[in-house]
Formats: C-alpha cells, sequence, structure tokens
C-alpha cells in the first residue's frame, strides 16, 4: 500500500492572538488555512487534540478519477500552526468521521475505491498512518466509540441494509445486525446521492444509550432513529421520519435516560435539549415538537457536545446560520433551558464540522470557510475557558 504525501507550498494563517503572551495565543485563536492550489477543495470531518496540545484533522477532499471524496489529513500546533498535510492515496475514499480515540493512537472509517470495502485506518498524534485493515461490506456512514471498540453504521448496496457493526481496534467484528431499507430504487437514490455527495447530505448516526445501540438511518422506506439490542431483526424502538424530508439531525444520550436532539423537517429545523424518547415502540419525530430555529440554514447539519462549565452540565449546540456563520447555543442539560449563545466567523461564510473540548476547559470549532468566496478551506476557532463559561453560565 502506497501513501501519497503532498506538501502544500504555501500556507496563509489568519489569526487573532495576540503575540505577546502565550498562553493567550494558545487560550484563543483563529486559523484558516490557504494555500496556492486554487482549483483545490478540502472539507473537515472531526478534530482532536492530541497529547502534544496541538490538533490532529480528519477531512476529505475532491479527486479527479473517482466520484468520492479523497482522503485528507492535517497536523497543527497548540497555536493553530500549520505543521503537516497529508493527501491519502486515491485507493482510499469516502472518511467518515469522528475520530476514533483507542490506545493512544486514533482510528477512522474509510472505503477502497476498487470493491468499496471499508477500511479502517490507524493514525498516530503526528498524522502519521499504518497499513488499514480491511473490514468488509461497503459504505462506511458513521462511526463512534463504544468502550474499547468502535460501532459502525454502513449502507448494504447489495442486499440494500442499514448493518449496524461493532468493530475491535484490530479490525474484527464482533457484532452486526442488517435492517432493510425497503425494496426498490426510490429509498436508495438519497442514499447513494449523499455518498456521492451530489445530493442532501444524511444525518447518518450511530451509539449507544445504556444498554442499547442506536442508530440513524434508512429502515423500512424511511430515515428513522433505531433503538436495537443487534439480536432481533427489527428494531425495538423507532422515531420515524418523514423519508428523506424529516427525521432525527443530531443526538446525545443525557443522564437519567433522557436525549438532547435536533430534527429537521422539509427545511425547517428544531432544537430539543432535554426529552423521553420511546426506544421500545414506534413513533413520530414530528411529534417531538422543540424549538424553532428560523435562522439556522435549511436542514442544517449540526453538532452536540456535552460539557460541564461550573458546577452545570450543558448542552452546547453547534450549526450554520443563514447569515454564514457559526452558531453555538447552550442549554441546560436538567432543565432544557436556553442559557447563552455565541457567534463565530466574519468576512467569508463559515460552516461547522467539529465540535470538540480542549485540555484547557475551552472548545475548538473546526469548519470550512470560503476564501473569496468560492475557495473550500479549513477554519478552525479556539475558544478560551474565560470565554466558554462567559457565553454559556
Amino acid at each position: 500500500m502506497r501513501l501519497l504525501l503532498i506538501a502544500i507550498l504555501t500556507f496563509i494563517f489568519i489569526g487573532c492572538a495576540n503575540d505577546s503572551d502565550p498562553a493567550a495565543d494558545k487560550a484563543n485563536f483563529t486559523r484558516i488555512y490557504d494555500n496556492n492550489k486554487y482549483n483545490a477543495s478540502y472539507f473537515p470531518i472531526d478534530i482532536k487534540q492530541t497529547p502534544d496540545g496541538g490538533y490532529l484533522i480528519l477531512g476529505g477532499r475532491r479527486i479527479e478519477d473517482s466520484n468520492f471524496s479523497g482522503i485528507y489529513l492535517m497536523k497543527v500546533d497548540e497555536f493553530g500552526g500549520f505543521i503537516s498535510e497529508q493527501e491519502v492515496d486515491e485507493n482510499f475514499v469516502n472518511p467518515i468521521g469522528p475520530l476514533l480515540e483507542s490506545g493512544g493512537n486514533y482510528f477512522f472509517f474509510c472505503m477502497s475505491s476498487v470493491g468499496l470495502q471499508t477500511q479502517l485506518f490507524q493514525v498516530d498524534a503526528e498524522a502519521t498512518l499504518s497499513n488499514p485493515v480491511s473490514i468488509g461490506g461497503s459504505y462506511p456512514a458513521a462511526a463512534a466509540i463504544d468502550g474499547n471498540n468502535f460501532l459502525l453504521l454502513s449502507y448494504d448496496n447489495f442486499n440494500k441494509a442499514s448493518v449496524v457493526s461493532v468493530v475491535t481496534p484490530t479490525g474484527s467484528i464482533t457484532q452486526s445486525k442488517s435492517f432493510s431499507i425497503g425494496a426498490g430504487d426510490a429509498v436508495e437514490e438519497p442514499i447513494i446521492n449523499h455518498f456521492l455527495r451530489t445530493g442532501k447530505q444524511i444525518p447518518f448516526l450511530v451509539g449507544k444509550a445504556g444498554t442499547q445501540y442506536y442508530f440513524n438511518g434508512f429502515f423500512n422506506y424511511t430515515l428513522s432513529l433505531c433503538f436495537t439490542n443487534l439480536v432481533a431483526d427489527d428494531p425495538q424502538g423507532i422515531v420515524q421520519g418523514q423519508q428523506d424530508d424529516g427525521g432525527v439531525s443530531q443526538v446525545m444520550p443525557l443522564d437519567g435516560g433522557k436525549f438532547a436532539l435536533t430534527r429537521f423537517n422539509f427545511g425547517d429545523n428544531y432544537l430539543i435539549p432535554n426529552v423521553t424518547l420511546n426506544t421500545s415502540g414506534i413513533s413520530s419525530s414530528t411529534d417531538l415538537g422543540g424549538n424553532p430555529f428560523p435562522e439556522l440554514i435549511s436542514n442544517a447539519t449540526v453538532k452536540i457536545l456535552r460539557a460541564t462549565i461550573g458546577t452545570k452540565k450543558v448542552a452546547i449546540y453547534g450549526s450554520d446560520t443563514r447569515s454564514k456563520q457559526i452558531a453555538l447555543f447552550g442549554y441546560d442539560e436538567g432543565t432544557g433551558e436556553f442559557i447563552g449563545s455565541k457567534y463565530l466567523g466574519f468576512s467569508n461564510p463559515f460552516e461547522i464540522a467539529a465540535l470538540a473540548p480542549t485540555v484547557d476547559g475551552g472548545l475548538v470549532i473546526c469548519g470550512t470557510t470560503y476564501v473569496a468566496g468560492r475557495f473550500p478551506r479549513i477554519c478552525i476557532f479556539k475558544l478560551s475557558k474565560d470565554q466558554v463559561t462567559e457565553s454559556f453560565q
């Protein structure tokens, strides 16, 4: 296996740090990573802070010889300064997030460009890749940590099924269950358009809440949030959407069996910071109600992060506004009460990709911006602990 390492010749760092105070420079900065490859297109998928204080970014990139996205990795230092980048060999495509931490390393799923078989890559804190392990199956869609293992949601295009698997860091599948999406081409079309990035990006999700696994994917013709024990042929609980026009767009298990989630319905977005879901029966996402957010773009991408600010447990939502900024909204986990907001971005359009905590009690937000309004580039916003506390306590 050959990995292609290409050094970008010119990176421009646009920052808002105080040059005279290194502590402040690390705590609060903004960076846009531009380069002289004007026809290049990069988009971030996830970001993780590494033990050296820097950041590892998994992204995708446009490639000429495939309908799928290529793989891109970038390492920056604790100040957001560029260290290295890799454009991974085009034999591997369709990277998905998040970066999964295990044993001091990071992992992510993708697939081979020939045969479309799912692959698992390992990468260290310096963005050095190990040879991938073939998992089998095709079209990885979402992933999550499950103790010492990983959860993988994939689409089996041969059997027309959503598949949930438990995968070890060595690439072994210890448990797996398939759920039919329904017969016919109409239900498959939005799924394929998602992977080719020619249509709506579907909010595929997978995770675990208590003893139940869940996935947000297609089941029985409809995008649904499904709860399963990975034993029974059908899910035990189903929160149905509206084919691909409505459903859950993000979900985060909270304490006491509660959930923080968002849903969309024909373009409208609703935030629901504290809700009990029917995990053992059939319900509809439209019955969940929620706080309408007309300031968000149609069918907005949403990220949710649990954080403790002072003594308060907070659910922080990140999304994209119609004014082309990244918006952060904070809610009290216990009551669902709105406690504050913060907006990021200036001049250029900005779109969120990932939201993560940092060891200093702050936040890092990774996203896409468009230099000169047309060139997609990766950006980072680093917020200090004081900024987070001021916004969401």
